[in-house]
């Protein structure tokens, strides 16, 4: 279960001011859409979601309007234009936080979109200890070094770490860093700024999906991920209530007793759709302890799971609805049915299939006690 412990207050700085011409975008690779947002947005939001009290982005200059497009909607955010290389950028953008000195600071590339909150974690623990920190992934590969088109040696690759972002420093003495540093103006990152400065920088872990986006390929699609939920609900059948299913008024001597309008092929559709989000269950977000939800209608519950669907990323492609009883004749009312379920999740009809059997007069449903559902929800991710 991911730790969702409170981490130390913390700024952080996502550097995007760069041209990012590599990647063949029609704008710069920052602001390029990848997996259905923004670049640069996936870092920010991390960052916000992790408790970032306040997040600098450098921008290009004249980017105002495409990165405030990119970032709309989310608070605490500021931009400032970078400067003529990364490390200018960066100062730039850490003077921008001395009105508020934070007392640390993560350093981020928006090239690196796929930020987790275990690497920022990290990061934020080993300041207790030193003034930098940055998150490393061994040298797998063999090493060679080049003398021109020949070999001339070797490097020993066991010494080596390959470097990503975030960095994270105590806000002092990586500012004092910066303006202090004399060394090459297009300097790599911000640890050889503090350790020019005499400043030790800790490793520790970092994560292989913090790749960073750089060639024309990376923007690929990619395979989209698939997800299946089932759900199965019943109900007794009782004199004096409306019979809901499907979300259509059934015309019956009996109807469905339950905490709202007992719609046992809606609710069952429910927790399809909440167990292929990991959501939980249907009584776990209306609770029937709850006098709010006495005599809901279904379709209100269908329309919440079918939000948290989208939240989660994934869009619905279809469902398959089974209704178990006696009687009545489902036949009559399946198209009804399936519009009706179609319109609350905002699908094409075609995507709904709605069925009935019996159970040839065994069990309650047999003997017509009550109403059972089956459902089955396919979901795709969203590009």
């Amino acid at each position: 279960m991911p730790d969702s412990s409170p981490l130390p207050p913390f700024a952080a700085v996502v550097v995007a001011a760069g041209k990012g011409l590599r990647a063949g975008q029609p704008v710069p690779k920052q602001f390029a859409r990848w997996r259905g947002k923004p670049v640069v947005r996936h870092s920010v939001e991390a960052m916000i979601e992790a408790g970032a009290r306040r997040v600098v982005v450098a921008i290009p200059e004249g980017a105002e309007n495409v990165a405030g497009e990119a970032l709309t909607g989310l608070a605490r955010v500021e931009l400032v234009t970078g400067g003529a290389t990364r490390q200018m950028s960066v100062h730039r953008a850490l003077e921008a936080l001395t009105t508020s000195a934070p007392e640390l600071v993560l350093i981020h590339d928006a090239a690196r979109p796929a930020l987790t909150r275990p690497v920022i974690a990290r990061l934020l623990a080993a300041l207790a200890s030193y003034p930098g920190a940055i998150p490393v992934l061994p040298v797998i590969d063999s090493l060679a070094i080049a003398d021109g088109g020949t070999m001339g040696g070797s490097a020993q690759r066991e010494a080596l770490r390959r470097v990503q972002t975030p960095q994270a420093f105590r806000f002092a003495d990586i500012l004092t860093a910066h303006r202090a540093w004399l060394g090459d103006a297009t300097a790599g990152d911000d640890a050889q700024v503090l350790r020019a400065a005499g400043q030790t920088v800790a490793l520790v872990e970092g994560d292989e999906a913090l790749r960073k986006l750089t060639f024309a390929e990376d923007f690929m699609p990619q395979p989209a991920s698939v997800r299946t939920g089932m759900g199965f609900d019943v109900h007794r059948l009782a004199a004096g209530e409306e019979l809901w299913l499907g979300g259509v008024l059934v015309p019956h001597d009996k109807g469905l007793a339950g905490h709202s309008d007992a719609d046992v092929a809606l609710h069952a559709l429910v927790d399809a759709l909440l167990g292929a989000v990991g959501e939980g269950d249907i009584g776990s977000h209306f609770p029937p302890s709850d006098p709010q939800w006495r005599g809901a209608s279904s379709g209100r519950f269908v329309e919440h799971a079918a939000a948290l669907v989208d939240t989660a990323g994934y869009r619905i492609v279809n469902v398959d609805l089974t209704i178990i009883c006696e009687a009545p004749k489902i036949g009559p009312h399946r198209d009804a049915m399936r519009a009706r379920v179609a319109e609350l999740l905002e699908i094409d009809v075609c995507g709904v299939s709605v069925k009935a059997t019996t159970t040839e007069g065994l069990g309650l449903t047999g003997r017509g006690e009550g109403i059972a559902a089956q459902a089955v929800a396919t979901l795709v991710g969203k590009d």
